[in-house]
């Protein structure tokens, strides 16, 4: 049985040696896919995008006939002597597996891995009917002896340290292993598992793809163990999902292409082997399953999650699964994915808890061999959990308390003077409070609320002359503030509407304008998501002005999550689809409309600085994303390199909230390449990141500054005082 979320949580989050073994992992393993995704490039003189678009294609086209390809591949494969079934049910194979061993009298099957077979809970049932069934993939061998699941796709030990290895190699087999002499436990590994093979009755594997123009399965590994659990039993079981089903060879060509490079970042895996049909005297039987599958082909959002081809990949560039694991960020599938196929295969009350560690940062998406938009299918998934009642209740009352604008003001009007009251007591340290926190909390610092808003700011002042003719002088803006800028981070409001009057422009506050709904999409409370969008739209509908906003993540929102929001109400689509038109990150807005001319923030005082990224729009590739670009345009300055200046910062909306101990796991990473840069100054383009960057440095007591860049900008400013 799989323990509840929580204690799998638990015992992540308090294992001291999981992070860094996963992040050397992730670490190395995005090194060698991305020259292994380079050289293929080189050498097929196409993008991997229109690649990985090609095979995508090919996926969906089957997909859309699936019935067709399953009767063409059942027609070849029983022609070459296989037997194939298509099942509906988990319980229905186990039961056609079982029914098989029971009439050819076999109480011993040998197993290649197969996460179908994992899926239905194979191993565990056979064992209910007496049949034996041992894992012969070294990793899989390895947790079945220590019983435990896999927590990747691909590589299912890789959370496990070699010390633990020995120790559970040694106590199977009678003998002491050293740690650092692999070799010598694969060699013992592979003479304890010979018996096995000699006398299993039927062997199992799963199948990379199913080729329906020849009814032959394709398997991927790099291990010799698959041939063996084929080829000495009488029977072979092949456990696979109805969506490996490929048209033709010259298509399972397009996934070799792909598979290998984005599973372990190999040109090509040890073994692909290749199996038409039983061998002579002997069994074969397909089983195709269902198991939800066919529910997913019928849901819009989430079809696309089919063309999965199980590299793992999504998981290798998750911030979130680096922290706590595939047993802990998944099910039985682990990684993105995971997040996404549990609610059909198991229920919504399996995917539900994991949903909450995602941080929404789009690096699975990038990565993904068949272009699956799994950051958007993730945030689908969180919608149908929270709707059946799968969050906690103090979520939903935030999220509907900041729906509320006159109860998110009281609040931080509150704050506020709290922050007052302890800036006259010395209770503030670099503008944080100095508050005793609970433990796993201590890694960030509670940031005090200034006591104007960034609206009061600008209001205070006289408007700024330009600095330099730009192509909007003259024009006149709206300046949507955000919700956490505008009372938290309220110099980067006033510092951007002073970047925009730079360029000629006049600024404008539409009143009543508070937040875009992003919070509560993101938890996956819609209503309280349409309540804000709805708001935000009539404050910002009515004017036909170009809006600008300090906030990325806002304008992202605004652009993809509004449509989205009002699908089913025409009148609302349109007026939103209008207000998103006119949106503009300020990046974006320096770098287009109001392009402020090279070099006209030069100052003599130069800074060591460095740029993170915002995550969301730099694995969007969105131009603004680069913010470092724009500021050494606008400035002169050259930044300091930042390792991994595009990976997630931990803030992730409610995740650091919900899961502190991802927060900090995340952040601690980002930290620590931000300390290795040596930079005296680290900016970057999101609020919430700035605010998250800026409390975590603070609790650490580093010794760098963390500014948006338009405070970074501003002060560049010749009037600046």
């Amino acid at each position: 049985m799989i323990a509840d979320f929580r204690e799998r949580y638990e015992r992540a989050v308090n294992d001291p040696d999981l992070q860094p073994r996963l992040l050397a992992f992730q670490r190395s393993w995005r090194e060698s896919r991305d020259a292994q995704v380079s050289r293929l490039e080189q050498r097929t003189e196409r993008s991997f995008d229109d690649l990985r678009h090609d095979f995508a294609a090919v996926k969906d086209g089957t997909l859309e006939r699936i019935d067709d390809y399953i009767a063409e591949f059942r027609a070849n494969a029983e022609a070459a002597g296989a037997i194939v079934v298509e099942l509906t049910t988990a319980d229905e194979a186990v039961e056609y597996i079982a029914g098989v061993c029971a009439a050819r009298g076999i109480d011993l099957v040998v197993k290649s891995k197969s996460m179908v077979s994992e899926e239905i809970e194979l191993n565990h049932e056979l064992a209910q009917g007496g049949i034996t069934a041992i894992e012969t993939d070294l990793g899989e061998w390895l947790l079945q002896l220590a019983e435990q699941r896999p927590s990747h796709l691909v590589m299912p030990a890789i959370h496990q340290k070699r010390q633990y290895v020995a120790e559970i190699l040694g106590q199977e087999l009678g003998r002491d292993f050293d740690p650092d002499d692999i070799p010598a436990m694969v060699a013992s590994a592979r003479q304890g598992l010979r018996r096995h093979y000699l006398a299993a009755g039927a062997g199992l594997t799963g199948a990379n793809a199913l080729v329906a123009e020849t009814g032959s399965i394709m398997v991927v590994t790099n291990e010799g163990n698959m041939r063996l659990a084929t080829s000495l039993p009488d029977v072979h079981f092949v456990t696979a999902g109805i969506e490996k089903l490929i048209p033709t060879w010259s298509d399972a060509e397009r996934q070799l292409q792909l598979l290998p490079r984005s599973a372990t970042a190999q040109t090509l895996s040890t073994y692909t082997t290749c199996i038409t049909g039983a061998q002579p005297g002997k069994e074969m039987h397909i089983i195709l399953l269902d198991n939800g599958r066919r529910s997913m082909r019928d849901d819009d959002t989430i079809a696309s999650a089919l063309r999965c081809i199980r590299c793992g990949a999504c998981a290798n560039v998750c911030p979130s699964y680096q922290v706590v694991g595939g047993h802990t960020f998944g099910h039985i599938y682990t990684g993105a994915i995971g997040l996404v196929n549990t609610t059909f295969h198991h229920g919504i009350e399996d995917a539900a808890g994991p949903q909450g560690l995602c941080v929404s940062c789009g690096a699975c998406e990038t990565v993904c061999p068949v272009a699956i938009p799994l950051p958007n299918q993730i945030l689908s998934i969180r919608r149908r959990a929270t709707e059946s009642g799968h969050v906690p209740h103090w979520e939903r009352w935030l999220l509907r308390a900041w729906a509320t604008p006159t109860l998110f003001r009281t609040a931080i009007k509150l704050g506020a003077v709290a922050s007052s009251i302890a800036r006259a007591t010395n209770l503030l340290r670099r503008d944080h409070f100095r508050l005793p926190l609970p433990t796993r909390l201590r890694w960030r610092s509670i940031p005090a609320i200034p006591s104007r808003s960034g609206s009061q700011l600008i209001r205070s002042r006289q408007p700024q002359p330009a600095v330099a003719a730009s192509p909007a002088t003259g024009s006149e803006i709206d300046l949507f503030t955000q919700c956490l800028a505008e009372h938290l981070l309220p110099s980067a409001v006033d510092s951007a509407a002073r970047l925009i009057e730079a360029g000629g422009a006049t600024v404008h506050l539409p009143p009543e304008q508070h937040c875009c709904g992003l919070p509560a999409f993101d938890a996956g409370d819609w209503d309280a998501a349409r309540r804000m969008a709805r708001a935000t739209i009539d404050a910002l509908g009515r004017s036909d002005r170009r809006i600008v906003t300090p906030a990325t993540s806002c304008v992202i929102s605004m652009k993809e999550h509004w449509p989205q929001l009002f699908r089913d109400d025409p009148q609302s689509r349109r007026r939103a689809n209008d207000v998103a038109e006119r949106v503009y990150d300020l990046a974006d807005w320096l770098d287009g409309p109001g392009r402020l001319p090279d070099g006209c923030l030069n100052t003599s005082d130069q800074h060591a600085w460095a740029a993170h990224r915002f995550c969301q729009s730099s694995n969007r590739d969105d131009p603004g994303a680069r913010i470092d670009l724009l500021v050494e345009r606008l400035t002169g300055e050259t930044p300091l390199p930042l390792k991994e200046a595009e990976v997630c910062c931990g803030f992730g909306g409610l995740t650091s909230i919900a899961a502190p101990e991802v927060g900090k796991g995340i952040l601690d990473r980002k930290l620590d390449c931000v300390a290795a840069s040596g930079c005296e100054t680290l900016i970057t383009n999101n609020p919430g990141c700035a605010l998250h960057l800026r409390a975590g440095a603070a609790a650490q007591g580093a010794s760098h500054e963390t500014l948006h860049y338009a405070d970074f900008l501003a002060a560049r400013l010749p009037w600046s005082s």
